[in-house]
């Protein structure tokens, strides 16, 4: 970095290769374009410390690069399998147009929105907070978990124990094909989405789904302040177990079991099941146009 007279000028790298330890290691103000960080001293934490840098048409392959990074941008770029731990304790970032395909890409960083994204990465986005995610896809297990302030939108999820303990979630015209999703959250809301799992949102707290279509066996158990609204569930039985819920269903539920308060209102339910319970049950099941269905269990 320069200074010339009150203005301050980039450090410009262009279509050079970097394979040693803390290759830029702190690098400031800086623009790396058409670079390469590959090669046979397989050095570690090559942008280590950086502040302020813009990535465009780089190809990563060395494990933990962007560790504590400030101020960064990412755009046309890859991580390849090989760059394990990509960016971890990292604040204030925007990626774009990129590929994170090594495991553990993202860990407890802050304020990083990812745009136009192909995400391949075990264990994706631990312990973040106020990371936006959109236009994108991903495959991951435990995507999310004990994270806080997240937003998707029109992503497409494949995975499994997607945002198990997460605080504070905004999903909206997604496609997530997961399992046990959403176990131990918090202040969720899911908008104009497709979601397909099994166990869905068991121990969640303050879940809403609105015009939403749930897949699976046996979603939505032990769950407080749950509300679907507008919904459709496929393919969904045993559902509401001990639940305390107020939903809004479209077409027909499989099953329902032992909800423990409120109001699920459907065109039709296969069946209602009110036995074995081991807590006092008195949610309602109000079948559109006939009324209750079935009385209270304990």
């Amino acid at each position: 970095m320069k200074h010339n007279g009150n203005r301050m000028e980039r450090t410009i790298l262009k279509n050079r290769r970097f394979d040693e330890e803390r290759a830029l290691y702190h690098l400031q103000h800086g623009d790396v374009e058409g670079c390469d960080f590959s090669g046979p001293a397989d050095g570690e934490s090559v942008l280590k410390e950086a502040r302020d840098i813009r990535l465009k048409d780089c190809r990563f392959s060395l494990r933990y690069p962007l560790w504590h990074v400030q101020g960064f941008s990412m755009d046309h770029s890859v991580m390849d399998e090989k760059t394990r731990a990509a960016i971890w304790y990292a604040r204030d970032g925007k990626i774009t147009r990129s590929e994170l395909c090594g495991v553990k890409a993202l860990r407890e960083c802050g304020d990083v929105s990812l745009r136009d994204c192909r995400i391949v990465s075990p264990e994706f986005g631990w312990k973040c907070g106020g990371i936006s995610l959109t236009d994108s896809t991903v495959e991951s297990e435990y995507l999310f978990l004990d994270s806080r302030k997240i937003t998707l939108r029109n992503v497409r999820m494949k995975g499994k124990y997607s945002f198990q303990y997460i605080d504070g979630l905004e999903i909206e015209d997604c496609d997530l094909d997961t399992k046990d999703a959403f176990w131990h959250s918090k202040n969720v809301t899911v908008r104009h989405s497709r979601v397909k799992g099994e166990y869905l949102a068991w121990f969640s707290d303050g879940l809403t789904l609105i015009d939403c279509t749930v897949t699976g066996t046996q979603p939505l158990c032990y769950c407080t302040n749950l509300k679907l609204i507008n919904c459709r569930m496929e393919e969904a039985d045993l559902a509401f177990e001990y639940s305390d819920v107020e939903a809004d269903v479209k077409g027909n539920i499989l099953s329902v079991k032992n909800p423990r308060s409120g109001r699920i209102t459907a065109d039709s339910v296969g069946e209602i099941i009110r036995e074995d319970a081991v807590m006092a049950c008195s949610g309602e099941v109000v079948i559109r146009g006939q009324g209750a269905a079935g009385g209270s269990s304990v």
